[in-house]
């Protein structure tokens, strides 16, 4: 996974900008990072009480943004879909956080289309849990979110299973929502 990372960033002609979680900042790159932090939960077996995320963003100086989250105490070897979402998490309605962000958004919501509901127009961050329930997720896409209200990214979800690439109509889908982080990206 980590060299298609770092392909698909040498690919988008960041090579002088690929700035990795725990790296300095290069010229111009800003970073958020939400620290270890607990988990809002929706379904407790999956996303049990005492489950933490972290969350880094680092806006490369070349206008690409590298997203890693790490989790800690998720149901063990498991698969997990995870996205950045819309809005922020609520304590009691995992549909608050809206759909998925979405850099070039879709006309048509829920956003299924692949044209739009791809790993290139949405951040993507799936990941699998080894025995302890811990595991990590990363991407990179070639565009930062933009500014103003509204714009960017409030939270990042954990679904039920790693994200569908198919047709129209199952692009984008990773299952029922069962946990959620919120991300001053």
């Amino acid at each position: 996974m980590k060299r298609t990372l770092i392909t698909a960033a040498l690919a988008a002609g960041s090579t002088a900008a690929l700035a990795l979680p725990g790296a300095p900042a290069i010229g111009g790159a800003s970073s958020v990072d939400t620290g270890r932090q607990a988990l809002t939960s929706y379904n407790a077996t999956h996303v049990p009480a005492g489950a933490t995320a972290k969350v880094r963003a680092v806006y490369t100086a070349s206008g690409s943004t590298v997203v890693t989250l790490h989790v800690w105490g998720l149901a063990p070897n498991r698969e997990y879909g995870a996205h950045a979402h819309r809005f922020a998490c609520s304590p009691t309605s995992a549909a608050a956080a809206g759909g998925h962000f979405q850099y070039a958004v879709d006309p048509v919501q829920p956003s299924t289309d692949p044209a739009y509901a791809n790993p290139w127009n949405e951040v993507w961050l799936d990941l699998t849990t080894d025995g302890d329930g811990n595991g990590s997720g990363q991407t990179v896409v070639r565009w930062q979110p933009p500014n103003g209200s509204g714009a960017r990214p409030a939270s990042v979800i954990l679904h039920d299973h790693h994200t569908a690439t198919g047709p129209a109509g199952s692009a984008g889908t990773a299952g029922p929502r069962y946990g959620c982080l919120t991300v001053a990206f």
